[in-house]
């Protein structure tokens, strides 16, 4: 099934990255095209804050290439992307009027239409200085800063961080919603799975600085499945020749097989191997990333 050719805004090839002779990003490929909101998934330590930072400017690859808005990453692509960080990077000091405005100055693109807008859905309070903002409301002020400049690429480092399940899903409502009225690719890094599942479209799994799993939610719950094979008797010890094969366990009378490539080719060896049933069964996101991560052992 092969998608048409959206135009990428994030492009990185053979991207990598060490500190101290510690590479955190070893050869990553990444292709995010316009108007996808993708989750990016890892452990700890997998690569997602570097890749992150060399998108945003802030940090150079040791080799390879990353690409946004198909040009090398430069203060005029900045301008282009609006940033929310877990610490949210906000001045304490200042009111939440003052922030607004401060930030506005920067953005000649600035709209002021979604700022009011926001305003009234987030309730913020403007006279209120930052430092005396909930975690949750400092959420909203910096989402708010980052849908009112105008940017076309937003970029999330784990935007719920700390925030109760209630304000969590407020966040998550807000950026579905812009998503929907403006034209904008959102790529965010998170580690509840469960947020990735509710609102990506693409998910891509970074696991020691490589990306082992990428394409778009529909395509991956075609593509992953479990596969419960049962024998009338012991189930033999067998290797499956069928591409796509990531794990194998034999228990008792049964064989269970989790795979990337579909059942079909499986289900044709098992029932040459005499199995009496051969049962398909989706996976879940949590599946596919607690399988491939662990693969990688």
């Amino acid at each position: 099934m092969h998608e048409p050719m959206a135009e990428l805004i994030v492009e990185t090839s053979e991207l990598r990255k060490s500190y101290d002779g510690v590479e955190a990003l070893r050869g990553l490929d990444l292709q995010l095209p316009a108007g996808s909101i993708c989750g990016f998934l890892g452990k700890n330590g997998a690569g997602k804050t570097t890749t992150i930072k060399i998108l945003l400017g802030l940090a150079h690859p040791t080799s390879g290439v990353a690409r946004v808005f198909g040009s090398a990453i430069d203060a005029s692509a900045r301008q282009r992307i609006g940033f929310v960080s877990e610490e949210k990077d906000l001045y304490g000091y200042m009111t939440v009027d003052d922030m607004i405005r401060f930030t506005a100055a920067f953005f000649p693109r600035w709209r002021a239409d979604l700022q009011q807008r926001y305003v009234r859905k987030f309730d913020l309070p403007l006279m209120r200085k930052v430092k005396e903002l909930s975690r949750g409301t400092r959420t909203k002020l910096a989402l708010l800063l980052a849908f009112c400049r105008g940017a076309e690429l937003l970029i999330f480092d784990e935007p719920t961080s700390g925030l109760d399940p209630a304000m969590a899903n407020d966040v998550l409502q807000a950026i579905i919603g812009h998503v929907a009225n403006e034209a904008m690719t959102v790529f965010f890094s998170s580690h509840q799975i469960a947020e990735v599942d509710q609102i990506a479209d693409r998910v891509v799994i970074i696991d020691r600085g490589r990306s082992i799993v990428a394409g778009t939610l529909d395509d991956l719950r075609e593509k992953f499945c479990r596969i419960e094979i049962v024998f009338g008797g012991e189930a033999p010890a067998v290797t499956f020749r069928a591409p796509g094969v990531l794990r194998t366990k034999r228990m008792g009378r049964v064989i269970s097989v989790f795979s990337n490539a579909g059942a079909d080719d499986i289900a044709a060896e098992a029932s040459a191997l005499g199995a009496v049933s051969v049962d398909v069964m989706p996976v879940t996101l949590k599946e596919i990333f607690l399988e491939s991560v662990s693969e990688e052992e």
